[in-house]
C-alpha cells in the first residue's frame, strides 16, 4: 500500500469521517466529526499565518541588522511566542493527519496484518500514557508560570501565553491518539504505513 493509498484509506475509514448508522452511535460521531473539523479549520490557518509571520520577522531582523546596522528590540520575544504556537499547533495537525515521524520497523519484519495491528495498538497505548504524562507536566508547568508571572523584558508579555500552546497541544495529541487506538481496535486503520504497493 503506497503512502497516498494509505492516506486515502485513513480518510475514508476515519471514525470521524466514515459513514455510520444510527445504531453505531452515528449522532455522537457526527458531533465528534464537527468538532474535529472546527479544530482543523481554526488551527490550520493559524499555523499558516504564524509561519508567514515568523518568516517575515526573520527577514526584518536580518535586514535591520545587516543593512541598517540596528537590531529591532523585542523582535526575538515576538518570534519566540509565535514559534512556540507554530510548533505545537503544527504537531497537532501532523498527529491529526498521521503525517508525523514514525519508526515502523515492524513493517520490515513482518507482513502479518494481525501482528502489525497488535503492535500498533501496543505502541499507541504507550504513546497515550506518555501523552497523559505530558498533559500533567504541561498543566503543572503552566500553573507554575502563572503563579510566578514572569514576563519578557521588552514588551512585558507573560511567558504563560506561549506555554498555553504546550498544554493545548498535549490535550489534542492525546485525543488523536485515543482516536487512533479506537481505529486500530475496530480495524478501521491500515496496519501498515509502508510505501510498498499492494
Amino acid at each position: 500500500m503506497s503512502f497516498a493509498q494509505t492516506h486515502r484509506f485513513r480518510a475514508s475509514h476515519h471514525p470521524l469521517t466514515a459513514d455510520r448508522t444510527a445504531t453505531d452511535g452515528g449522532s455522537k460521531l457526527d458531533i465528534l466529526k464537527k468538532l474535529d473539523i472546527l479544530i482543523y479549520q481554526i488551527i490550520r490557518p493559524v499555523v499558516v499565518v504564524i509561519g508567514l509571520g515568523v518568516a517575515l520577522l526573520l527577514v526584518i531582523g536580518i535586514v535591520s541588522r545587516s543593512v541598517l546596522g540596528t537590531p529591532v528590540f523585542g523582535l526575538e520575544e515576538i518570534m519566540l511566542l509565535a514559534i512556540m504556537w507554530f510548533y505545537m499547533m503544527g504537531a497537532v495537525l501532523a498527529s491529526r493527519e498521521g503525517s508525523h515521524l514514525k519508526a515502523d520497523l515492524m513493517d520490515v519484519l513482518t507482513d502479518n496484518p494481525k501482528v502489525l495491528r497488535i503492535v500498533g495498538m501496543i505502541a499507541t497505548v504507550i504513546s497515550i500514557l506518555a501523552s497523559l504524562a505530558f498533559c500533567y507536566w504541561a498543566m503543572d508547568f503552566l500553573a507554575f508560570s502563572m503563579s510566578r508571572w514572569q514576563t519578557t523584558p521588552v514588551f512585558k508579555i507573560p511567558f504563560w501565553i506561549s506555554q498555553v500552546s504546550i498544554l493545548l497541544a498535549a490535550i489534542l495529541l492525546t485525543a488523536y491518539l485515543l482516536r487512533d487506538l479506537v481505529m486500530l481496535w475496530r480495524g478501521d486503520a491500515p496496519v501498515t504505513t509502508s510505501d510498498k504497493d499492494v
